[in-house]
């Protein structure tokens, strides 16, 4: 009898220590960052000199293009001196960064501090330090705990924020996320563990001879573009959004009211939806849905905003449905297309153009913003949506394929190894690599024989 998966291996001490730490100096570096999406709009002109629409907008995005253009080569870095070391000096840059805008009197400040805070790019060296501590078999949760963490601090920071700049400015916000830095140096030092060895771990980060080839495929590059128009659109957003509720008469610490039911509405509603595009192999219907969505959600902003607190609650819960979807089913849409072993260098890619969309839709939304107020901010974000849509449109349906990692000797026949596993049915694509004691498989798991597939590595 066909068994129906292998049996489920739980965290060891070390692993739950490495996971639980690794995950919460991610959130905490990226609270600090998200913590000035609801409030830098209505306050930066109050705070800091040469204040302008088009200058806001760069000091909002100015960290996504240090980010985008260091992420890679200090994932790469990492393999070469150690996790740690990168990561420490990542935290330090972030801290520095954050110390930078706080004390800075004039907007041009604040943008170098968040460039400064952008080069502390320390994403693929954690996710590489997460494969060096934790098993084959519980890796992949460990990462999604990590992306949880994200999730979490996106939705605190927006209902945190406004009650923060209202105690102690934006400054004090660039304050606390050094501090917050600082406390994340510290799990690194005595709570995350020091891996026994490091070694490339092509699921986790990046390979450089893979990049090339990921570049050409064409399924890939719209997910790529899907993820930077995305946040795009999110950054350009709270150029204006925090506008809008103020105008409709609700304080800036109390925009909260509207910002956490929205977030708790909008998580839930997209469950189902998450089911059809997981489940039920409907995804690019889901995506292609989410993004017209997007579009709607927009124009229905830049049309209907004067009309009310429905209209502009119905629009931000559409947007943020949508949006939650996608950052969701995004990751998962690459993993599936993505060639065996090379997710980590297609999650690379993806991460610079996420970033990339966060400085570009800070220094276009701020241009429009400067040249056609609001509704030049709406406008161009529901040009930019279309434009996903058209885009959205000729991405193929991915396979109902998952990813799986199984540790093998390293003293395998890798050839050898590899013709075999794809003998056996339900394995669609296998590469085995000994000197990473790891084979890389993307399996059908209708079809896949748990039991021999078992019994292929034991022998």
């Amino acid at each position: 009898m066909q068994s129906s998966s292998l049996p489920i291996v739980a965290f060891n001490p070390q692993e739950r220590r490495a996971a639980a730490g690794l995950a919460a100096i991610f959130a905490l570096r990226m609270l600090g960052l998200f913590l000035i999406l609801p409030v830098f709009a209505l306050r930066a002109g109050e705070e800091f000199s040469g204040a302008t629409p088009l200058l806001i907008g760069l000091a909002m995005g100015a960290y996504g293009l240090t980010q985008a253009l260091l992420q890679i080569p200090l994932g790469m870095l990492s393999d070469r001196i150690g996790r740690k070391p990168v990561i420490f000096a990542g935290l330090a840059l972030f801290a520095l960064g954050s110390l930078i805008a706080g004390f800075s009197e004039s907007i041009s400040g604040v943008i170098l501090g968040r460039v400064i805070q952008g080069s502390g790019a320390i994403a693929a060296a954690i996710m590489a330090l997460t494969a060096d501590l934790t098993r084959e078999a519980v890796r992949t949760r460990a990462m999604a705990g990590i992306g949880m963490s994200i999730g979490g601090a996106f939705g605190l920071a927006l209902v945190s924020g406004p009650m923060l700049a209202h105690w102690g400015g934006v400054r004090g916000i660039f304050w606390l996320t050094a501090i917050l830095a600082v406390l994340g140096m510290g799990i690194l030092a005595w709570v995350v563990p020091d891996p026994t060895h490091s070694h490339r771990h092509r699921d986790a980060e990046p390979v450089a001879g893979q990049l090339g080839t990921l570049l050409r495929q064409s399924s890939l590059l719209r997910l790529d573009g899907s993820v930077l128009l995305l946040h795009m659109l999110m950054t350009a957003l709270f150029l204006v959004l925090p506008l809008v509720l103020r105008e409709q008469g609700l304080p800036s610490v109390h925009h909260w009211q509207i910002y956490l039911p929205v977030l708790a509405l909008s998580m839930g509603a997209m469950i189902p939806f998450i089911i059809q595009a997981e489940g039920r192999g409907r995804m690019k219907a889901i995506f292609v849905g989410a993004v017209a969505a997007l579009l709607i959600a927009l124009l229905g902003l830049y049309g209907l905003r004067q009309q009310g607190w429905l209209p502009i609650f119905s629009c931000l819960f559409l947007f943020f449905t949508a949006f939650n979807l996608l950052e969701a089913t995004l990751p998962s849409m690459l993993s599936k297309l993505a060639p065996v072993g090379a997710k980590g260098t297609a999650m690379g890619i993806f991460s610079t153009a996420q970033f990339s969309g966060a400085f570009l839709g800070g220094l276009f939304g701020g241009w429009a913003h400067q040249y056609g107020g609001e509704n030049g901010v709406f406008l161009f974000a529901a040009a930019v949506a279309l434009l996903w849509l058209f885009i959205a449109l000729g991405l193929p349906n991915p396979p109902k394929l998952s990813s799986h990692l199984l540790p093998v000797s390293p003293d395998a026949d890798a050839q050898a190894l590899q013709r075999a596993l794809l003998q056996i049915p339900g394995v669609e694509e296998a590469l085995v690599v000994p000197e990473e004691e790891t084979a890389y498989l993307k399996l059908d798991k209708q079809r896949i024989d748990w039991e021999q597939l078992e019994r292929r590595l034991t022998a």
